[in-house]
């Protein structure tokens, strides 16, 4: 569900724009212009660029999906959207992996500039530059501070864009380039031709192998989408922001490279050999050279202004991202805790900064784990590229205010040239890959472990709140529903549509007709006309009451077999009996041996002939066991109260032996309220009662409501369904009871 109301939204164009800024401009020119030059000489310029139409070819993507889907956490949300909760998770688990390690590589490189502006302040007043300054303690240990002082100012304010540095970056880069034109206008032509040659030192591979170590550098339009939740007029700002942010940075690495390559070296140098022997400096070196010692200062300045504001934009997307997970399950739900006075999501931030924190105290070696963020990134863009034409196919932007041109050219064109670049990165940087495995499977084995049983159940409950999200993954959901009486079809299609939405999912009518023993030709079997009387009356009370189910009539020997090979058949994912009253005959003979024998779930509805859905206003759900029907109980929850026009009251009710500790009974009522906070939409009462006799006690508590759920274990085949407890409750009540048991 979308947790993100509009009077969360604090972040205007100027502030989304500034998430983009913050973590495109400086940090990626300042440290891999050297490699680019160094790999493929002067045409770095022509990489850049390219690497400048992929970015837009991936912003487009994500604009019309964070238009369409305008909540916190990015690739996550799409994913969640578009496929499943485990893939969603996959997705979140690596990009919020890959947001905090382009943190600690922010927080590293801030440091090192740092240290190098400490030295030379130092060596100028002093003298001698002790060991302890340029030690690898040091730098860790201010790589750390910053990434406190920042992880704090997130708790304190809701502001994500960090402006100031933001500016002063943009002002440096703008002195740079300005004195590079004035120096560029010293020079002849022949000069600044010579110092291009050769265009391509290296050929076209050496082209394409600078375009894959520099991609990271225009990678950060997307942490617009992991804050889209906040963004205030999603609609207009997000595009909006993405593109500026984007053209700003190409608008200033452009003509940049341009500036190195021809004033950044004197006549007749090659900018290839220069960048390759010092390729983490031949931004500083080259403005020297145009601009002297003030030129140095201004980089040094700029990349440490540029290094602190792309570590507090990767802070600040990768705690919405966990905050958005932990909303949905995939990490612990007391991430999702928003501060009252801040209004942020302290525990993310907090989370984020510990992690990022203990990466860069241990990790051995940074390079691979950058190379790995830049692995994910491209994978996960590639994979945003899929989802936006799944997502356009499926029919999810048919209104939003910015879609994709020329679809699906461009989407299909991004896909592809974000996984060549991948795989580039993954040939020439091997331990990137290992690095991306290692935290897949972890995550994987933290999923299933610990988040797995939550986040489907959060997720079925999104999926019956919101039944497009049904039809944006791609599935179209059959409720088979056998009728043999035509006065229950109207309950039974009503409970069967909150099941399987209209115009989403379908529901089958089934009747089985008895084949006769004896037939004789010319004569129409009594069966077949009971049968046909059957099928109208149920169809023309549904069709009164404004549903539309489909029909099937098939002729069997036995009903209960039938009623088996159909929902096999027809690959039904759920089935819905109904029974006016039931008999121990039924229940522990017939409906057990068919449950055992279908793979979809099932639903039993006994009620009145009279009991209308829509009149439902108290419903009862007991609460104990294994908990193997949660997932269907929340489908179940959310669709009525989706369907209701009643306010329902929803009671869960946790029953508990008599003389516990007065603390077990308020833990056990602490874990019911964030299981029916998982399950129901909107408001629900939890209730612990203290009783020795289960049975009597939901007999006793289902005087006053309308409508009972039990849940019923059908854990493997040919295991009993109906247990004494609940036969008993069974008649023991008088008001409807739907029993649930998910497939085997």
């Amino acid at each position: 569900m979308n947790q993100n109301s509009s009077s969360e939204r604090t972040i205007g164009l100027l502030g989304a724009t500034g998430v983009g800024i913050g973590a495109i401009v400086g940090g990626g020119i300042l440290a891999l212009a050297g490699v680019a030059f160094a790999t493929t000489g002067p045409s770095a310029i022509i990489s850049f660029s390219l690497n400048g139409l992929i970015a837009l070819l991936t912003a487009l993507t994500f604009a019309e999906l964070s238009v369409a889907f305008p909540e916190s956490g990015g690739t996550y949300v799409f994913a969640k959207k578009v496929l499943t909760v485990q893939a969603a998770f996959t997705v979140g688990w690596v990009v919020w992996f890959a947001s905090i390690v382009a943190a600690v590589l922010y927080s590293l490189g801030f440091a090192a500039f740092s240290v190098v502006v400490i030295e030379n302040i130092w060596r100028a007043l002093q003298g001698t530059v002790p060991f302890w300054l340029t030690s690898h303690g040091s730098v860790t240990t201010l790589a750390i501070a910053a990434n406190i002082v920042y992880g704090v100012s997130l708790i304190r304010t809701k502001s994500g864009g960090g402006q100031w540095e933001n500016v002063g970056k943009i002002v440096i880069f703008v002195i740079l380039i300005a004195g590079g034109l004035w120096a560029l206008s010293s020079r002849s032509w022949s000069d600044i031709q010579t110092n291009l040659r050769p265009f391509f030192s290296s050929g076209m591979s050496g082209l394409i192998k600078a375009m894959g170590y520099t991609f990271i550098a225009l990678q950060g339009f997307d942490l617009i989408a992991a804050v889209a939740g906040e963004i205030r007029n999603p609609e207009r700002n997000i595009p909006r922001a993405m593109f500026l942010s984007l053209g700003t940075a190409v608008a200033i690495y452009i003509p940049l490279l341009f500036i190195v390559a021809t004033v950044g070296v004197d006549p007749g140098q090659s900018i290839t050999s220069a960048s390759a022997a010092q390729p983490e400096t031949i931004i500083a070196v080259a403005a020297q050279n145009y601009l002297g010692q003030f030129g140095y200062w201004l980089v040094m300045v700029a990349a440490i202004f540029s290094m602190l504001s792309a570590l507090r934009a990767n802070l600040f997307a990768a705690s919405r991202v966990a905050l958005t997970m932990s909303r949905d399950r995939t990490l612990p739900y007391t991430l999702d805790a928003i501060d009252v006075r801040s209004g942020t999501p302290k525990k993310s931030i907090l989370v984020t900064l510990i992690t990022v924190t203990l990466i860069l105290s241990v990790t051995p070696d940074i390079a691979a784990a950058g190379a790995a963020s830049s692995l994910i990134f491209l994978i996960t863009f590639a994979l945003a590229h899929w989802i936006g034409i799944l997502a356009r196919l499926r029919g999810s932007a048919q209104s939003t205010a910015f879609r994709v041109p020329l679809f699906p050219f461009f989407p299909v064109l991004g896909a592809i040239s974000c996984l060549g670049l991948a795989v580039f990165q993954g040939i020439s940087v091997p331990s990137a890959g290992l690095i991306a495995g290692g935290w897949l499977l972890f995550g994987g084995i933290l999923y299933l472990v610990l988040f797995a049983r939550r986040a489907r159940v959060v997720d079925a409950l999104s999926e019956a709140h919101d039944p497009q999200l049904v039809r944006l993954r791609g599935r179209s959901p059959l409720v088979l529903v056998p009728i043999a009486n035509p006065a229950s079809a109207r309950a039974m299609v009503a409970v069967a549509n909150a099941l399987a939405p209209p115009s989403i999912g379908r529901v089958l009518l089934l009747l089985v007709v008895t084949a006769p023993k004896i037939w004789q030709p010319g004569e129409i079997p009594e069966q077949l006309l009971d049968a046909q009387d059957v099928l109208c009356q149920s169809l023309l009370t549904s069709f009164t009451k404004g549903l539309s189910p489909e029909a099937l009539t098939t002729i069997a020997e036995e009903p209960w077999p039938e009623i088996s090979r159909v929902a096999r058949t027809y690959r039904c994912e759920s089935l819905l009996l109904g029974f006016s009253k039931f008999s121990d005959t039924i229940m522990g003979g017939k409906l057990e041996t068919l449950m055992s024998k279908v793979d979809c779930d099932v639903v039993i509805l006994r009620a009145p002939t009279e009991w209308r859905l829509s009149d439902v206003t108290r419903v009862l759900v007991p609460m104990g066991g294994r908990g193997g029907q949660d997932e269907l109980r929340a489908r179940l929850l959310g669709s009525l109260c989706r369907t209701s026009t009643q306010n329902l009251e929803i009671t869960f009710l946790l029953i508990m032996p008599e003389h516990l500790p007065a603390h077990e009974y308020s833990k056990a009522e602490r874990e019911l309220s964030h299981l029916a906070h998982d399950e129901v939409p909107g408001k629900y009462t939890v209730k612990v009662a203290q009783s020795n006799n289960v049975t009597e006690e939901i007999i006793r508590a289902a005087e006053n409501c309308d409508l009972l759920i039990l849940g019923l274990q059908r854990l493997r085949r040919h295991q009993k369904v109906f247990g004494d407890v609940t036969l008993r409750i069974v008649h023991g009540t008088t008001c409807a009871i739907i029993m649930i048991s998910r497939r085997g």
